[in-house]
């Protein structure tokens, strides 16, 4: 192939030699992938064929295929052929695995043999019962000798090419070995041969680099990651590319991966003249080979591949590697070339060894995934150009070179892509460092700058007022709703769109951007076929030498969204400003309803004989008035009723509870009810509103009766709090009767308990409001409440007790109700 375009141009430059050359070896290269192509189709066709006639999934279509195959010992394309010609069995469910394969029809003419595909996937499965020589009985003695011999070599290795005729010369006479070749794999997943021995240089030319294509063995062995034997030459050409010139040439070959960590990266190729298998021992002796060489070998793990002889002066990788540590910390696009040279010592070519992270090429490649590619067959067209002419100056004077900007044109899956560059080229040593400045925005910029737009539903636009041009973002289409094949629509033609309520401001804007040069931020309606849109425009003229506007420049967000929320935050503070006027205005009827029923007396109330000191105090918080409630009165007997009560909830549906309550309660104690039979009657009647979702509450009410001629107290409770008895030093809480809460159960029943006051006894009733605390048990504000009443009789607060208590209870969230009823000294 070298020969043939050294022929074909003697008189050409150098640089388009090397060019040909590479031209002709990616054509060799697409051809191979055209007959891959063509073969896999045949494949997939057969595939098909057993899909629809047996109803199969793609995957066990496949699977019986090479089933079949292997029980007929054919290949893979032969019983795809055999089963698209009709000749197979494998549609007619009677057939059976067991049964002897009918004879073999003539095939149509299979597909070259560098076109074959790959049939196998898995690893090939060693005969050898053996397993892993490391587990299994020794070798040879020869064999011994023939390893230890290898080891003693290792250490005189300084080269690809060395370790390869180590292996070939010491294998040859215990494995028949006449050839070796190892190749390493590249970031792209091609191979690179990086040592060879026995195989002449042609066949190492033409092989030096292998494509990531179908039908190569070395490739195979590295993804299967075991060893791949091919042993017969017939078969092996129908499935592989055989390396060889001739391939027959090699009737044996052997291909194994180099163990190291993680997936292997290094293979090596044993070739032979001798036909036939190798046996057990000879595969024994060959894996320990490779597994012996696996330090040298492993060196090249992970790493682009350095090809023997292209490495600098002494093929040594430790200087790339220490640049490659530099780059890695480097920010800005940097890389390092190594010149390859031809045996008459001219640069053929360049290949990148190293690549800092941010270094980015026109096809979107990055850092390490440029590393192993070659300038030529990347970028072909930077041949011949003054960019390569400056590079081959920089090797020849070692002086740096820096180019003018200059434009790249390169077709990327279809598309042309350009892209303007200056390029800088240092030396070190015999490589060069090339670092480069990309001064057009890349296509991830206009991505980012396409993005912000869309998610900011906003769009630029320039208007060219001496041209009469415009040109907008495609985004603002969208927020227009146009038809961009319409072309923008001219700054003076801008007002047409609009609301005919938003023109004459939009209309006095634009004259003022376009007679005087002034910035222009206005929001104004546009009427689309979806709707009406709020758009905001912000934009300013740019003026020539004199002071003329020439061009203006804006960008226009549509805020539709913005208004909608900004209307609806509106109607909701409208809505929440009425509902507020209403509560207000309730609360103040409420309030005068309770001062109605309710009035609250400025000094206490003498009633049977007994002082009763009174304080109600509405709740410091809170827009709702409660339903705490009370009631002192004499009755026609001469005794005297106190009620305390507590309705559920605010308002005036408590207010309207609370009235009733009090009203009844009056009613039925005046007529002469016992009070457990008053209490019945109450919480039949909360029972009886609570038929009525609107009108349903309960209740909690202490109410006692005193009669003044043997100072006894009767008193019932429902639900409420104990009375608290003050008597000399002592504060106690009074046993309660059963009594649940009014309006919670039907057939409620209430008892009743009696207590003997006596002179300067203190006997408090109270609401829950007086001694509730959040987040804190009732007993707590019980104990509370016996000993604060406790100390203020001691400093002489009798007559003001309730008033007192009450006023200590500032920042309350609930209304308070105490009645003190006090029996006097001299009673």
């Amino acid at each position: 192939m070298e020969s043939d375009a050294r022929s074909a141009g003697e008189d050409a430059a150098p640089e388009v030699l090397a060019l040909a050359k590479v031209v002709a070896r990616l054509r060799q290269e697409i051809e191979d992938l055209e007959g891959a192509a063509a073969t896999t189709a045949v494949v997939e066709r057969a595939k098909g064929m057993l899909m629809a006639r047996l109803g199969l999934s793609a995957v066990a279509a496949h699977e019986r295929l090479a089933q079949h195959a292997a029980e007929r010992g054919r290949s893979l394309l032969e019983e795809c052929w055999i089963t698209l010609g009709g000749a197979g069995a494998l549609g007619r469910p009677s057939a059976s695995p067991l049964s002897p394969p009918p004879p073999p029809s003539a095939p149509p003419s299979p597909a070259p043999v560098a076109s074959s595909v790959r049939t196998r996937v898995a690893p090939v499965v060693d005969p050898d019962p053996a397993g892993d020589p490391a587990d299994g009985p020794a070798p040879a003695a020869a064999h011994r000798r023939i390893l230890a011999r290898l080891a003693e070599g290792l250490s005189a290795v300084g080269s690809g090419d060395d370790l390869a005729e180590l292996l070939r010369s010491r294998l040859d006479g215990g494995a028949g070995v006449d050839g070796v070749m190892v190749y390493a794999a590249t970031p792209g997943g091609s191979l690179e041969l990086t040592g060879h021995a026995g195989v002449g240089g042609v066949v190492a030319g033409q092989w030096r680099h292998v494509p990531p294509v179908s039908g190569i063995a070395a490739l195979e062995a590295l993804a299967a990651c075991g060893p791949l034997w091919l042993e017969d030459p017939v078969r092996d050409a129908r499935r592989y590319l055989l390396i060889g010139d001739p391939p027959e040439l090699w009737l044996s070959r052997a291909w194994l991966p180099v163990p190291g960590d993680g997936a292997p990266r290094v293979v090596v190729g044993f070739l032979r003249t001798a036909p036939g298998p190798f046996d057990p021992p000879t595969r024994d002796l060959l894996r320990r080979a490779v597994r012996l060489c696996a330090g040298p070998l492993g060196a090249l793990n992970g790493r682009a591949p350095v090809a023997a002889g292209t490495g600098g002066a002494d093929g040594s990788r430790a200087e790339v590697d220490a640049v490659q540590q530099v780059l890695d910390a480097l920010s800005g696009p940097a890389i390092v070339l190594t010149p390859l040279r031809s045996p008459s010592g001219e640069v053929e070519d360049y290949r990148i060894d190293a690549a800092a992270p941010e270094s980015v090429d026109v096809a979107g490649r990055r850092g390490t995934e440029l590393v192993g590619r070659r300038v030529l067959e990347t970028y072909p067209t930077v041949a011949g150009s003054a960019l390569w002419d400056g590079y081959l100056a920089v090797l020849r004077t070692g002086r740096t070179y820096e180019g003018e900007p200059f434009t790249y044109e390169e077709v990327v899956a279809g598309v042309q892509r350009r892209s303007v560059y200056s390029v800088r080229a240092t030396p070190l040593g015999e490589r060069l460092v090339v670092s480069w400045i990309r001064h057009d925005i890349s296509e991830r910029e206009v991505r980012r700058l396409a993005d912000m737009q869309r998610l900011g539903n906003l769009g630029w636009a320039a208007w060219n007022l001496v041209a009469d041009t415009a040109v907008w973002s495609d985004q603002l289409y969208a927020i227009f709703d146009r038809d961009p094949a319409l072309g923008p629509v001219r700054l003076d033609e801008l007002p047409r769109y609009l609301v005919a309520a938003d023109l004459p401001g939009m209309s006095a804007a634009v004259r003022r951007l376009i007679d005087e040069g002034g910035p222009v931020d206005e929001a104004f309606r546009v009427a689309t076929p979806q709707g009406v849109r709020h758009v905001r425009i912000v934009a300013e003229a740019q003026t020539d030498a004199d002071g003329t506007p020439i061009e203006v420049h804006g960008l226009l967000q549509d805020v539709t969204a913005q208004q909608n929320a900004e209307l609806a935050l509106r109607e909701s503070e409208r809505d929440v400003l009425v509902q507020r006027g209403m509560l207000k205005a309730e609360r103040l009827l409420a309030a005068r309803l309770q001062d109605t029923l309710l009035p609250i007396p400025e000094q206490s109330l003498d009633l049977a004989g007994l002082r009763v000191d009174v304080a109600y105090v509405p709740a410091d918080s809170g827009i709702n008035v409660g339903g705490d409630w009370y009631s002192a009165i004499e009755l026609p007997d001469g005794s005297a009723l106190f009620v305390v009560g507590d309705v559920a909830g605010h308002g005036l549906p408590a207010v309207g509870t609370m009235a009733q309550l009090r009203f009844t309660t009056k009613g039925m104690t005046i007529t002469g009810s016992a009070l457990p039979d008053v209490l019945g009657r109450l919480n039949a009647l909360l029972m009886h509103t609570a038929t009525d979702p609107a009108g349903s509450a309960t209740a909690t009410m202490v109410m006692g009766r005193y009669r003044p001629g043997d100072r006894r107290l009767t008193w019932v409770r429902a639900g409420h709090l104990p009375p608290l008895l003050i008597r000399g030093d002592e504060a106690v809480f009074l046993p309660q009767p059963a009594g649940p809460l009014l309006g919670a159960a039907f057939g409620a029943a209430y008892g009743q308990s009696t207590i003997d006051l006596l002179p300067g006894d203190h006997l408090l009733l109270y609401t829950d409001g007086l001694v509730e605390e959040p987040g804190e048990e009732i007993e707590a504000g019980l104990a509370r409440l016996a000993t604060t009443a406790l100390r203020l009789l001691r400093e002489g607060r009798q007559e003001t007790l309730a008033r007192t208590l009450a006023a200590l209870r500032r920042g309350h969230r609930d209304d308070i109700c105490v009645l003190d009823v006090h029996v006097p000294d001299d009673a």
